[in-house]
């Protein structure tokens, strides 16, 4: 990093650029645009093996699925496959009447030829011209004249103006400057305007303008500021569709297009996951579910996602990131412990207060409207997480609703187990550490067995148990059956203790459901100590967590 300044400005502000910085005073998009996957061409093309004749067919397939109406297929002219791909889809009548199919084609005649008969039939079909526009390209590699690339874009447009009349279909058009971001404004706007005068775009059949940033180079407030003066400038604007196409070099790609549309335009290109040459398109998942999550209907439909992500990988042999906006595996989760509380707390008010609006903390979405689930997703246990998290995920997915306190022993003990072990505990892992240290657990007091007789308001017990091995029977009395167990234990034991809490509650619904219960004593010491009981008998449930929490206050007094 010794030589920065072998690297200068290669991008243009509009002339007056502080007249084309109204969008900066917007702060949202209140509609979706019109949605342009490019998967399959610019897409598949950044693959390392391109896809497949039947792994194209099938990822188009998954686009329809999605919700796009308009899907870039390919390059026609380029290849065989590419062909034999636009002709499968039309001959096997596969579009959808509502869906439009895109192919690019260079502004050259015999290319563009090739590309009408790849399409000859099409109900609905987008004839992608381009040509390359920027200082670098004009001088460099294909030195020529502004005038020179002019012309190749108009006779580009007059010759496939032509063919449209020739070939049978159903055909609009759509035109690129090719590199536009490197491509000075007031050139951009005279090649797009020169063919927006051949093509003559009506209401009924409007002509796209495609501004690309084929190589990202600089702030998004550039690429919005060349933008909004594209779409003040351009003839005929009203039968113009503005679309963007910004690649991601920088890593700006999202804000490129999200400032794009604040700039006024209308259409976005993109492919899922952000896949494409380089760094890659803009990512359309998660512009989409930016919208979302402003409450804008983006119109295509993600609720299953990790389908989608799993489709993807296998089709195109690429990985979706686990930090990947919504899509990745661990977008949601939450490791620390202050988060997994604020998210465990914020569910809770939203079930209490009876919410119907998303506001959870550290949640932007809820990731059941992904296809996500919150037992697995969003609450991760490692030794990092907090009681929170842990007694979420408890509740959740095995319906074990732990008292606070509790919650607070049950956590150290299974950060402690997680940090032992060097690695995340599963769901089924923190319910075992949970059982095996809490729930009727066994210890110096064992084969406990209770016989009740009842006398007015007073209960008497008799108590069979083992006590170190050895089996001992101790009678005791009280107000009700936990009272008059207690009084047993006291005996029997010589302990000093006092419950401080008591609680029940049933794990599922139906008369087959188990009662869990939850005891916490203070020793003679003022220390406390939990245990859990699971019967199907209440009572039983009560005495199982008094006996757990009894074993603990022994094995620390040892």
């Amino acid at each position: 990093m010794q030589n920065p300044q072998k690297y200068q400005k290669s991008y243009f502000m509009p002339p007056n650029p502080e007249r084309y910085m109204k969008w900066a005073s917007r702060d949202y998009v209140d509609s979706a645009p019109i949605w342009c996957s490019v998967d399959l061409r610019d897409g598949n093309q950044a693959l390392i093996v391109p896809m497949s004749f039947e792994e194209k067919l099938d990822f188009f397939k998954l686009l329809v699925k999605i919700g796009f109406k308009e899907i870039e297929i390919g390059f026609p002219a380029a290849s065989e496959t590419e062909f034999n791909f636009c002709r499968a889809l039309i001959e096997r009548n596969l579009i959808p009447d509502d869906v439009s199919v895109q192919v690019l084609t260079q502004s050259r005649e015999h290319i563009i030829r090739k590309t009408f008969e790849a399409l000859e039939g099409a109900k609905n079909a987008v004839v992608h011209l381009y040509n390359s526009t920027s200082v670098a390209q004009r001088e460099q590699v294909f030195k020529k004249s502004k005038a020179e690339i002019t012309a190749i874009a108009v006779q580009g447009a007059e010759i496939a103006k032509k063919l449209a009349a020739e070939f049978s279909g159903n055909y609009r058009f759509e035109y690129s400057p090719e590199s536009f971001t490197g491509t000075e404004p007031e050139f951009a706007l005279e090649i797009c305007n020169a063919v927006i005068d051949v093509f003559s775009p009506t209401a009924d059949n409007k002509l796209i303008i495609n501004l690309p940033g084929t190589v990202e180079v600089s702030m998004p407030h550039v690429y919005a500021a060349q933008i909004e003066y594209m779409c003040e400038n351009l003839h005929n604007r009203e039968n113009i569709i503005v679309s963007l196409h910004p690649h991601n070099d920088r890593g700006c790609a999202v804000a490129d297009t999200e400032l794009g549309l604040l700039a006024g335009a209308d259409r976005v290109e993109g492919t899922l996951f952000g896949n494409g040459e380089r760094t890659g398109n803009a990512d359309i998942i998660t512009l989409a579910l930016n919208l979302y999550s402003h409450g804008i209907n983006p119109g295509l439909d993600f609720t299953e996602l990790p389908k989608i992500a799993e489709q993807y990988e296998k089709l195109t042999d690429m990985q979706v990131g686990k930090r990947h906006p919504y899509c990745g595996e661990l977008v949601f989760a939450a490791f620390s412990g202050s988060h997994q509380d604020a998210i465990a707390k914020g569910m809770a008010w939203r079930e209490e207060k009876q919410v119907q609006s998303w506001s959870v903390p550290y949640l932007p979405l809820d990731p059941k409207d992904v296809g996500r689930e919150y037992d697995g997703d969003i609450i991760r246990i490692n030794s990092q997480s907090g009681k929170g998290g842990i007694g979420f995920l408890l509740h959740t997915k095995y319906g074990i609703n732990l008292p606070p306190k509790f919650r607070e022993q049950v956590g150290y003990t299974v950060k402690d187990v997680s940090d032992k072990l060097h690695k995340e505990l599963q769901p089924e892992e923190v319910y075992a550490v949970f059982q095996e240290q809490f729930v009727n657990t066994s210890g110096k007091i064992r084969d406990v067995h209770m016989k009740y007789e009842h006398n007015n308001d007073e209960v008497t017990v008799l108590v069979t148990l083992k006590v170190n091995g050895k089996e001992t029977s101790i009678t005791g009395t009280g107000n009700g059956r936990l009272d008059a167990v207690c009084d047993a234990f006291r005996k029997c034991l010589n302990l000093k203790f006092n419950i401080t809490h008591y609680s029940q509650h049933a794990t599922e619904v139906g008369s087959k459901s188990r009662a869990m219960s939850y005891v916490e004593i203070t020793d003679g010491n003022g220390r406390a100590h939990w245990g859990a009981g699971l019967r199907t008998d209440v009572v039983k449930s009560g005495i199982a967590a008094l006996v757990t929490a009894l074993n603990a206050q022994l094995m620390m007094d040892n």
